[in-house]
C-alpha cells in the first residue's frame, strides 16, 4: 500500500491523502477486465450469434470472477476461468431456452382451419335424418362397415339396414341439393 503522507501512529490520514491499493497476490481485476472483455465478447458472439447476449454473458462471467477474485487471481490463467464460465453460461442459457420452447409448444393450442362449406352442409343434412338412417349412413360410408356388420351391431336384419341406407341417401340427396341451390342463388 502506498500513501503520499504517512500519518502518525493512531491518527487518521488527512482528507486529501490518496491511497492506492496494489495487489501483490495476483493480476489486477480491472486490467484483466479491460484487456479481455472485448475478445471474450467476440468469441461468445460467434458462439451464440447475438452481440448483446454475448456481452451479457461475458459481463456475468466477470461478475462471478470478481466475487471470487481472491481465489481466481491465483490461477495460472484467470482469463481461461472467465472464458469457461461465460461459455457455460451460454450453454445453460441455450438449454433453458430449448426447454422453455418445448414446454410452450406443448401448452399452445394449435389452430386448425374451420370446416369447409361442404362439410358444414353435410353435417347439417345428417342432423336432419332420423337416428337409424343417420347411424347406418355414417357406419357404412365413414366407418367402412359392411351391411352385415351394421346389421349385427344394430341387431336387425340386413334388409332393414339396406332400407335405412336407401332412405338415408335419398334424404341426404334432397337436403344437399336444396342446400346447394340456396348457396348458388346467393
Amino acid at each position: 500500500m502506498t500513501v503520499t503522507k504517512e500519518p502518525r501512529l493512531g491518527e487518521p490520514p488527512p482528507a486529501d491523502t490518496v491511497v492506492r491499493a496494489e495487489r501483490l497476490d495476483g493480476p489486477d481485476f480491472d486490467a484483466i477486465y479491460h484487456a479481455h472483455f472485448r475478445s471474450l465478447t467476440v468469441q461468445l458472439t460467434a458462439y451464440c450469434g447475438d452481440l448483446s447476449q454475448a456481452q451479457d454473458l461475458v459481463q456475468e462471467a466477470f461478475c462471478r470472477a470478481f466475487a471470487r477474485w481472491s481465489r481466481v487471481s491465483r490461477y495460472d490463467d484467470p482469463v481461461a476461468w472467465v472464458r469457461r464460465v461465460a461459455w457455460n453460461l451460454a450453454t445453460s442459457r441455450w438449454r433453458r431456452l430449448r426447454t422453455a420452447r418445448s414446454w410452450l409448444s406443448r401448452q399452445r393450442e394449435e389452430t386448425v382451419p374451420g370446416p369447409g362449406p361442404d362439410r358444414v352442409a353435410l353435417t347439417a343434412a345428417l342432423a336432419l335424418l332420423p337416428l337409424q338412417h343417420r347411424r347406418a349412413v355414417v357406419l357404412y360410408h365413414l366407418a367402412d362397415m359392411s351391411v352385415s356388420e351394421i346389421a349385427r351391431q344394430e341387431g336387425v336384419a340386413e334388409g332393414t339396414v339396406k332400407s335405412w341406407l336407401h332412405r338415408g341417401r335419398a334424404a341426404l340427396a334432397t337436403h344437399l341439393t336444396t342446400t346447394k341451390e340456396v348457396n348458388d342463388n346467393e
